[in-house]
């Protein structure tokens, strides 16, 4: 490999690594995102940043000059998500999720929704996933506490084929499931992995984890990154250690 081929590929890289703002504090999300945005295109608001400020959360991250990946992870009736939907749709981000759980036609509304509120801003829609299952859950627990049969990586597959019959852009899973939803559902279906930790970094609190080099060889489209690079002494210095083992 050549490189021209190498830069190529460490740039594809960059642009699939998805830093989870995993923090109530603006003041310090927004410093993340100065200090990596030239390394990392898209930041995760989840609940924690998006209960604490709203909207504003959203906002301050655009205005930085990077994308937001929404993470409420939306399951509620269908009229309810469908309204929600076409409000998260109107802060301009690109990518939003919710719960493959909450059905087929919650899902279906959620689509619509998303394609006609961006029309009608002329904004461009939002990808959107469907959450499987999540990365803190083992097995025993999908059984024993949860009450579904089937193992997790069977569960995924079949959740990640509702979702895109439902007409969904991909699916929030473990980069364990991502090969075979692949196989199921095309090369072109997203999948997006949390649940991702360096060599160097603890688990936490996670159960289904894998390395970054593990992940993307495994098949995740993008990968989403907190606590290895957002808890870092040096954040910068972190996503650049990351960025080398691929």
């Amino acid at each position: 490999m050549g490189r021209k081929d190498m830069r190529e590929k460490k740039s594809n890289y960059k642009g699939r690594i998805i830093v989870a703002l995993d923090t109530p504090d603006l003041g310090f999300a927004k410093k993340l995102v100065r200090i990596l945005k030239d390394e990392i295109k898209i930041f995760k608001v989840g609940s924690e940043l998006m209960t604490a400020h709203g909207p504003r959360a959203v906002r301050t991250v655009l205005e930085l000059g990077a994308e937001v990946f929404l993470d409420l992870k939306f399951h509620d009736i269908p009229n309810t998500v469908a309204q929600a939907t076409r409000a998260a749709v109107r802060l301009g981000i690109c990518m939003l999720n919710l719960h493959v759980a909450g059905g087929l036609q919650m899902m279906q509304e959620a689509c619509i929704a998303s394609a006609d509120e961006a029309r009608r801003n002329n904004l461009k829609p939002p990808k959107l996933l469907g959450v499987t299952l999540l990365t803190s859950l083992s097995d025993e627990e999908v059984h024993e506490e949860i009450g579904l049969p089937k193992s997790i990586n069977r569960i995924a597959v079949q959740y990640a084929q509702l979702a895109q019959k439902a007409g969904l852009d991909g699916v929030v899973s473990s980069a364990l499931e991502a090969r075979k939803i692949k196989t199921q559902c095309g090369p072109n279906f997203l999948v997006v992995s949390p649940g991702i930790r360096p060599e160097w970094a603890g688990r936490d609190d996670q159960r289904r984890v894998l390395s970054p080099r593990e992940a993307f060889e495994l098949g995740a489209s993008y990968i989403v990154i907190g606590r290895p690079i957002t808890e870092a002494d040096d954040p910068g210095k972190a996503i650049r250690q990351i960025s080398r083992s691929l």
